[in-house]
């Protein structure tokens, strides 16, 4: 599969270097640097496409959105370089303190942008190994998303415990700690490997962004267990039946025949698809997906009235 990479801004990437270094910027470093981090990615989705064949264009277009979204990560952080020098290049007289912030702040942005571009990685990974994405129609989704919620509890407590190790006064003890936490040298060494604002260990929207996944997942867990205790429900109006699918965790509309085109259309601005095996035109049963309903129940209303 020929591999895409994407342009690397050089002139500003020695920019910044210059505004951060006295060291001389070597032409071209920037760009090997990606061009590395994109083969990594295609390296994964070769060997998952040679494991998978059926999901070879898949995990390709995922090298390539990684490809893309990494050269853009890329020249923004060159580019915020550029914006304010350290002050180990410009002094301390008049140092633009507010303008420094700014740029800290625009650079933990930057740097979050490239843990999450991190995630496809993931996704490629999980397709190799057949780690399903949990649907709410899945036998075992409930199961699932147990197991899921448990292992992100326990991250959280890990990286809460792992910091607090890494804090301590006596650096010794502290990695004695971590190795017994089960992190092994290498590991310890990049944690304690401070980031570009100088923080060390696990970084504060780490732990919000596990937080956050963590309610999402209890939350899908609380729906799901209410709409599969509901049971399916069934209802009719002028225009079509209605089915809450709770086997299926799909939001269902049965029309006699097929509809007419602007009929379709008000389905698909919706968020309504045709679903052939199931000759229904569905959703996933959320709440939004009842709101959904009721705003095609409308729209159709007001085309019979225009008529």
């Amino acid at each position: 599969m020929e591999r895409n990479y994407y342009a690397i801004n050089e002139t500003t990437a020695r920019q910044a270097h210059e505004m951060m270094s006295y060291s001389d910027y070597k032409v071209g470093s920037k760009t090997a640097e990606y061009r590395a981090m994109v083969d990594k990615a295609y390296d994964l989705a070769d060997e998952t496409a040679e494991i998978r064949p059926e999901a070879a264009d898949r995990v390709y277009a995922l090298a390539d959105r990684y490809a893309k979204k990494m050269a853009d990560n890329f020249n923004r952080d060159s580019s915020i370089g550029t914006r304010c020098p350290s002050v180990m290049i410009s002094g301390a007289g008049n140092f633009p303190t507010r303008k420094k912030e700014k740029q800290v702040a625009a650079w933990e942005s930057c740097h979050k942008e490239y843990q999450e571009i991190q995630g496809i990685l993931e996704k490629i990974s999980n397709i190799r190994y057949g780690k399903e994405v949990i649907k709410s129609g899945d036998e075992d989704a409930l199961e699932k998303l147990e197991a899921k919620l448990e292992t992100l509890k326990k991250n959280q407590e890990e990286m809460k415990a792992a910091n607090r190790a890494i804090r301590m006064k006596d650096t010794e003890k502290g990695d004695a700690k971590l190795a017994e936490m089960g992190y092994t040298p290498e590991q310890i060494k990049q944690l304690r490997e401070p980031d570009f604002c100088g923080r060390i260990g696990y970084a504060d929207y780490q732990l919000t962004n596990n937080n956050a996944n963590i309610h999402r997942v209890e939350g899908r867990i609380r729906q799901l267990k209410a709409a599969k205790e509901k049971g399916t429900q069934e209802q009719e109006n002028e225009f079509f039946k209605v089915v809450e699918n709770t086997e299926l965790m799909r939001l269902q509309l049965f029309f006699d025949g097929k509809p007419e085109a602007d009929v379709r259309s008000v389905l698909k601005s919706n968020g309504f698809k045709w679903a052939p095996s199931q000759s229904a035109w569905q959703r996933q049963l959320t709440t939004n997906a009842r709101y959904a309903l009721e705003r095609v129940v409308n729209e159709l209303k007001e085309m019979q009235g225009a008529v």
